[in-house]
């Protein structure tokens, strides 16, 4: 009996779905493990180093450069950052994670990126809403939040992870040397992104350069979504999304024509 033509492309999308979820449940498994302690980790690891970084500015400063609370204006660029490093990270090694799987032909590469991207991302997003409305209680703030921008902020930050995560699983199996070289390349990030001041107190000829840095603009989304006077008008979501975009495209274009080669190497 033959498939109708419509049928195909739908039963092909419920399979990758159900592929997707069990490579999630896998993930889980494999990562978290099967108690509450190992989500608790994720938890405390953020909370950590914002209480040692707000001990350690408070002790040199009187106050922050937005607003008057330091756990909470650090938090909102470390979360970010967060997002770009754990999640691209498990993204670009979602193939890797896989690769015993990707012999199955039910099993596609772009299912194991989606599925640690999904749960590392959901994950984050909890960590997330957890730090900020512990700081928001414990602190007693009256802040009025754009929940719009705030989600914003997360999408941009989402959708950067994927696209050079997808990229760098490629290049992470290609070129084994190139995962040392991303983490050195990295270092510097925590520094540039505005994590620990505002894009609008860099000196002009140091902001033009800045300005090109991604995380810079998904810092400052994320701050004007908690903070109600901060505009952050050097923010572009379409230089951001693009690039995201280009990332992402580049990467499929490469797992598609040259991983399996690459995973004969």
């Amino acid at each position: 009996m033959m498939v109708a033509p419509a049928q195909v492309p739908r039963t092909r999308n419920l399979r990758s779905g159900r592929t997707i979820f069990a490579l999630m449940l896998r993930e889980m498994a494999t990562t978290y493990g099967r108690s509450v302690m190992g989500y608790l980790w994720a938890l405390i690891e953020p909370v950590a180093a914002l209480a040692l970084l707000s001990i350690v500015f408070a002790l040199v400063l009187r106050s922050p450069s937005l607003g008057s609370n330091f756990p909470l204006f650090y938090a909102s660029g470390y979360l970010m950052f967060q997002i770009y490093m754990i999640v691209g990270n498990k993204v670009a090694s979602a193939v890797q994670f896989s690769r015993p799987l990707l012999e199955y032909p039910a099993v596609t590469p772009l299912d194991a990126i989606l599925a640690r991207f999904m749960l590392n991302m959901l994950t984050q997003m909890m960590v997330i809403y957890i730090v900020l409305t512990g700081i928001i209680v414990i602190y007693d703030l009256k802040l009025i939040l754009d929940l719009s921008s705030i989600l914003l902020a997360l999408l941009m930050a989402g959708a950067l992870t994927l696209g050079i995560g997808t990229m760098n699983c490629y290049l992470f199996v290609a070129f084994p040397a190139y995962v040392q070289v991303w983490a050195i390349a990295n270092r510097p990030m925590f520094i540039i992104s505005c994590i620990f001041f505002l894009f609008e107190d860099i000196p002009q000829q140091f902001r033009d350069f800045l300005w090109y840095n991604p995380l810079v603009h998904i810092v400052g989304m994320m701050r004007r979504g908690i903070y109600a006077t901060y505009e952050a008008n050097y923010i572009s979501v379409t230089y951001v999304m693009g690039l995201s975009l280009l990332f992402f495209l580049i990467g499929l274009m490469l797992l598609r024509r040259h991983l399996r080669d690459a995973l004969n190497i």
